[in-house]
């Protein structure tokens, strides 16, 4: 059975609506693992939109499964991970004007940048995966700067209302997958994927972990986070 990483950012983006101390996402992510989720997701933004550096401190210091930092790859962000010591960094493309990451980190054009970033986190310990749209030469690519894990954007195929071409999506997330299997990187999947959707994606055996934060957070505040995180482990 695939794992459940449970991403709290949207608990910061309703207490920074106030700019007050609650909700606390150091609160909700231990209800999450109470409730049995497998890790804790945070992206700390370079304009600190919602998770601060004092959530990122306390969560390391609080989490008892996995922490996984979602992070763009600059020496600003690769300093504090060497810092915090997150057990997983996941590098992410970030702009500034942008709602949510809007697609995969585009490994490519950026490789040395990459390369050197993913060597920085290896060398501290951390485990590295990269956030990548579902294509063959990204996943090879993230293969070749030595990543640990790629985690595949599922945002295409959420997002798509045609029956074509949501087939076409899922296919690529297959293939991607089983490429990322057959040349030894683990492999999440994340980004759209709700209660609806995530159905069908847990029949693809290669996809070790889902990562997903915004529509737990929404079911969460109709019936709380123990049981919308409860929900999505028994649909996964």
């Amino acid at each position: 059975m695939a794992r459940l990483s449970v991403n709290v950012d949207h608990v910061a983006t309703i207490r920074e609506a106030r700019r007050i101390s609650e909700p606390d996402p150091v609160t909700a992510a231990a209800i999450t693992e109470l409730a049995g989720a497998d890790g804790i997701i945070v992206h700390l933004r370079e304009d600190r939109r919602h998770i601060k550096d004092r959530d990122l401190w306390l969560l390391r210091e609080t989490v008892k499964t996995k922490l996984n930092l979602e992070m763009a790859p600059t020496k600003e962000m690769v300093k504090i991970a060497l810092e915090v010591k997150p057990d997983m960094a996941t590098l992410v493309p970030e702009k500034r004007e942008e709602l949510t990451t809007e697609g995969g980190l585009d490994i490519i054009p950026n490789r040395e940048q990459i390369k050197d970033s993913v060597a920085l986190l290896k060398e501290g310990g951390i485990l590295v995966s990269i956030f990548v749209d579902p294509d063959i030469d990204q996943i090879k690519a993230a293969h070749r700067v030595s990543a640990d894990y790629v985690e595949i954007h599922t945002g295409t195929f959420c997002d798509t209302t045609d029956r074509i071409e949501k087939d076409k999506e899922l296919e690529r997330i297959v293939t991607s997958a089983r490429m990322a299997s057959k040349i030894r990187l683990g492999i999440n999947a994340g980004h759209g994927l709700n209660y609806q959707n995530i159905k069908s994606l847990t029949g693809i055996d290669e996809i070790e972990e889902f990562s997903i934060g915004h529509s737990i957070v929404c079911r969460a505040l109709f019936v709380g986070f123990y049981k919308a995180v409860k929900e999505m482990i028994a649909l996964i």
